[in-house]
């Protein structure tokens, strides 16, 4: 199996390509089994020599993550591959070969019928390396805690995590991560950081514990749930950081522009859209913000004595006002006419490896014009790259 993804896939080149910025981020949304993309556009990102300093991801894009940071450099696809091959183990296949299906005249009905059963396979049961039903169910349990409040045990994840993430490498400061998840108890949206803490599975594990599916995972005497529950994107989370220029690769699951639903399916599958889709938008028209804002006080400052300019105070305002570039590269997955409303949880081995080549298609043709990698005008200070791939 692992063969097939590699003869799909050029070399992974191992030198570094060198960029005008600080940091380098890659911003990962959730969106459980269309996570295989992110691994796509970062085997890209991987092949052109850019290599991030800071990873943000939530749930599905907080577990890619961890693969990579926790990963040595010349293994970091690899791992990502054997994450997804494992975990999309279990699969509604058909006997014809997958090229002979495309081109078929139903190749559309055969590939939605296969991906409902992949989904429903995932619903009944679950996962290998990622979670199991649980029995009895929670509507029925006699017990309290995880059993009663989540569908799914989450245990095979943990071992996932172990045997595949080096923690201490992940730790060591080399990269940034962050991963953001929701304290049940407050409703707040944390981060967890390894500029802050030390990171293990249990972080990784909360940002992705979607309810009613997967159980809340206690840290520190608390308890947290998928930060898309309350933001799907950490992008706003990289660009508060400190004052920095700043690459970002951002990777959207969810878009959020589409078309009036036109049935009760479409419904759901819109709805989840909307719900889950990144409101990068809004994200960076505050910033821009932000930035005229910089710019102004600026051009106050400079009006100044300079006895004044070194003031404590003027010279912290200063501090604040001072120039930051913000080039974001912004990928969003567009969903295949095939594809339903429970896309997420479609964890079959063709879809996953369909998402995957959909993610480094989008991104090599991204950095073929390397003028998306330069910083923005200073006039400017922010810009924003929308990569949509159109079938």
């Amino acid at each position: 199996m692992l063969n097939v993804m590699r003869e799909q896939s050029s070399p992974v080149l191992q030198q570094t390509r060198q960029l005008p910025y600080d940091v380098v981020a890659l911003v990962l949304q959730g969106g459980g089994a269309l996570g295989a993309y992110q691994a796509g556009v970062y085997e890209g990102i991987h092949e052109a020599g850019i290599r991030p300093n800071w990873l943000a991801g939530i749930s599905i894009g907080a577990l890619n993550a961890a693969i990579i940071a926790g990963s040595p450099e010349d293994e970091r696809v690899d791992r990502l591959r054997e994450f997804w091959e494992l975990i999309c183990a279990y699969s509604i296949e058909l006997p014809a070969g997958e090229g002979l299906v495309d081109a078929l005249p139903f190749a559309f009905d055969i590939k939605s019928v296969r991906n409902v059963l992949a989904a429903m396979r995932a619903l009944v049961q679950g996962q290998p390396g990622f979670f199991k039903p649980r029995f009895p169910s929670p509507l029925f349990s006699p017990f309290s805690g995880d059993a009663a409040t989540s569908f799914y045990d989450t245990a095979p994840l943990h071992r996932t995590l172990e045997r595949l993430v080096d923690f201490d490498r992940l730790n060591a400061g080399d990269v940034r991560v962050s991963v953001g998840a929701v304290n049940v108890r407050t409703g707040n949206l944390t981060y967890f950081d390894t500029a802050e803490r030390r990171l293990g599975p249990k972080h990784f594990m909360a940002s992705g514990a979607l309810p009613p599916g997967f159980p809340a995972v206690e840290i520190e005497g608390e308890h947290y749930w998928d930060g898309g529950v309350v933001s799907n994107t950490p992008l706003s989370h990289v660009l508060s950081g400190k004052p920095s220029d700043t690459l970002t690769f951002q990777v959207d699951l969810w878009s959020a522009k589409g078309r009036v639903p036109y049935d009760m399916m479409e419904v759901s599958s819109r709805q989840k859209d909307i719900q889950y889709s990144s409101r990068t938008r809004a994200v960076t028209d505050q910033a821009l913000r932000m930035q005229k804002m910089r710019q102004a006080l600026q051009r106050t400052l400079d009006k100044l004595p300079d006895s004044a300019r070194q003031d404590p105070e003027m010279r912290a305002i200063a501090d604040l006002a001072r120039h930051r570039s913000h080039n974001i590269i912004h990928l969003i997955y567009q969903t295949k006419l095939h594809e339903g409303h429970s896309r997420d949880y479609e964890f079959g081995l063709s879809a996953m490896r369909a998402h995957w080549q959909s993610g480094l298609e989008d991104i090599r043709r991204t950095l073929a014009d390397g003028r998306r990698l330069d910083p923005p005008p200073p006039e400017l200070g922010i810009v924003t790259h929308d990569i949509h791939r159109r079938d």
